[in-house]
């Protein structure tokens, strides 16, 4: 696997700049108190609205808060939002579709009958709902994408585990005697979830636009926290000031981005089908 993987980092480009981009965020984002030149929330209305200068990288915003401080401490809020939702809505999902397709008859019945109650909802306008009526904060944001993204993952497990239970290897083990339960988390689902890992990676992104577009309609977190989408939403009144939503839109633009070419090479990597090609 080692040997296939930085195979991949040779021959898939897309793969090698994804990792760079993703790694790059990341890092800005740990050192966000040792990068920023600026405190990202103190206000200085002399110099508002200034154009990306040598004092300020990315121009300042209407409150004359230096927009690369802000931009680079905002990574912090998104990229938590988006990896954590990923990581719980994935769990989740994962061992919720697991029992259905393991355990079959009316038990996956009716537990996929309320994850697909929860799928004829659009997405966005059943995360603002949950928003809306729970209150607008990280946490609330946080937890409303996680009711929408985790029925996507039960389904995809669920499909994975209804071939995967079929192998001789899961026979073998319930002709020895061992429990359900005991199968289902030694057996099966280690042999079933590469394809959740491969869209947990690529829905990274996806969670951090969806994140960022509930900031953006007031329903993330309180200014003046420094956050991509609500930096996106103050600069909508300043079309002609192209600094003010154009950098912080550019930074959720590069890690989805980033996200999904990393989504893209882990899918070359771990299916079966293409793996031979590394």
């Amino acid at each position: 696997m080692l040997r296939s993987l930085k195979k991949m980092f040779k021959s898939n480009y897309l793969f090698t700049l994804g990792v760079i981009i993703c790694l790059a965020w990341i890092i800005a984002a740990i050192l966000a108190p040792v990068i920023a030149p600026y405190d990202p929330v103190v206000q200085d209305l002399t110099a508002r609205l200034q154009a990306p200068s040598a004092q300020h990288w990315f121009g300042t915003d209407n409150f004359g808060r230096d927009i690369f401080s802000r931009v680079i401490y905002g990574g912090r809020y998104s990229l938590l939002a988006g990896c954590l939702t990923v990581v719980i809505a994935g769990a989740i999902g994962t061992f919720y579709g697991a029992v259905a397709g393991y355990v079959g008859g009316q038990v996956d019945n009716v537990m996929m009958r309320l994850s697909e109650m929860i799928l004829s909802f659009p997405s966005l306008i059943l995360a603002m709902i949950i928003n809306a009526v729970m209150g607008s904060n990280l946490f609330n944001t946080m937890f409303a994408l996680v009711i929408v993204a985790w029925p996507t993952y039960a389904r995809l497990m669920r499909s994975v585990v209804l071939s995967v239970k079929e192998n001789e290897y899961v026979t073998a083990s319930e002709a020895l005697g061992a429990s359900k339960i005991r199968i289902l988390m030694k057996e099966v689902i280690p042999n079933s979830i590469t394809s959740v890992l491969i869209m947990a990676t690529t829905d990274i992104g996806n969670q951090i636009l969806m994140f960022s577009t509930l900031s953006f309609l007031g329903l993330g977190s309180a200014p003046p926290t420094p956050e991509w989408g609500m930096m996106v939403s103050d600069g909508v009144d300043y079309f002609n000031k192209f600094w003010v939503a154009g950098f912080p839109g550019l930074a959720i633009f590069t890690m989805a981005v980033g996200a999904n070419f990393i989504g893209d090479g882990l899918r070359d990597l771990l299916d079966p089908k293409l793996r031979k090609q590394f």
